[in-house]
């Protein structure tokens, strides 16, 4: 049954010019249809080095948004219109437009999983594994408003020391709920594993705290987490993310042990996304995702700022 929808997506994309784009938080068959899985960045950059048409985003919509941002000339798909992000919902138009009133001379950061609205009122985007090179490239004398996430952007001032940012206080409920106690106790079941963790957890604090002699714990984004677990000589690694990293995790690496630091830690929108949902998308057309013209003009310099600093 899940070959022949396989084989089918597979003649749909054939004939409609498509590619599928699936970001590494989404279940194992979505990512293994998929003809590029990546963090949020990486989806960026790939979209608009793509010839295809169209562009299925096997994600949530704020990428299906940035997508259509960067790829105006392309048709961009989102399988279900209900996977949103509750990050991206900790911040309205109206409270960012208040921020600012706040600080008119400070330096707008969105952090890509915001909407293209909040993107259009901002400087520059970052993501996860780029942020503090981003503010790293701010003039330090000025004023940043960080946005939307409170851990990621504790974790950036952690790394630049920077005294003037200014952090929104909003969370990825999945990552915010991947308990300190529970992340300890795995560690100390496995002295010999390393720590990684997502920056937008809320656990970032108390695991560096963890003496060096337990356990070594590193903060990387999610392809940082990949390119590190491939290199690395660790043969176990205890894990704080969303659990779908851990199906690419384990397939790239299929001699090592990848252990979720919470197991519990799904998101819902994510997997609002299924095989079935790709095939009526390609089929009907559906859903397409258009970024009103003078938003997305406003959103796309941000986000050009962002890939710009790499």
């Amino acid at each position: 049954m899940e070959e022949n929808l396989i084989e089918e997506i597979r003649a749909l994309k054939a004939r409609h010019n498509a590619v599928i784009l699936a970001h590494n938080y989404e279940p194992g068959p979505i990512q293994d249809i998929a003809d590029f899985v990546g963090d949020s960045l990486a989806l960026a950059r790939w979209a608009q080095k793509s010839a295809a048409e169209v562009l299925v985003l096997a994600g949530v919509y704020f990428m299906a948004e940035t997508a259509s941002i960067l790829c105006p000339a392309k048709t961009v798909l989102i399988p279900d219109l209900n996977a949103g992000c509750s990050l991206a919902d900790t911040i309205t138009e109206d409270q960012l437009i208040r921020w600012k009133r706040e600080y008119p001379d400070a330096v707008v950061i969105s952090y890509v999983n915001t909407s293209a609205a909040i993107k259009a009122l901002s400087d520059y985007c970052c993501t996860s594994s780029n942020a503090v090179k981003v503010v790293e490239a701010i003039d330090p004398d000025r004023d940043i408003l960080f946005l939307p996430d409170f851990f990621l952007g504790s974790h950036v001032v952690r790394m630049t020391g920077r005294k003037n940012i200014h952090v929104w206080n909003g969370e990825c409920h999945v990552h915010a709920a991947i308990e300190n106690e529970n992340m300890i106790n795995k560690v100390r079941r496995h002295p010999d594993s390393e720590l990684l963790i997502h920056p937008e957890c809320g656990c970032t604090t108390r695991a560096l705290a963890i003496p060096p002699r337990e356990a070594t714990s590193r903060i990387l984004s999610t392809d940082g987490m990949l390119s590190y677990a491939r290199t690395s000589p660790s043969g176990t690694f205890i894990v704080a993310t969303e659990v779908g990293l851990l199906y690419r995790l384990r397939k790239e690496n299929p001699e090592k042990t990848f252990i979720a630091a919470h197991d519990d830690a799904l998101c819902p929108f994510m997997n609002m996304i299924s095989l079935e949902k790709i095939r009526d998308s390609l089929r009907d057309g559906q859903y397409q995702v258009n970024v009103p013209a003078a938003v997305g003009k406003k959103a796309l310099i941000p986000l050009e700022r962002m890939v710009a600093v790499g």
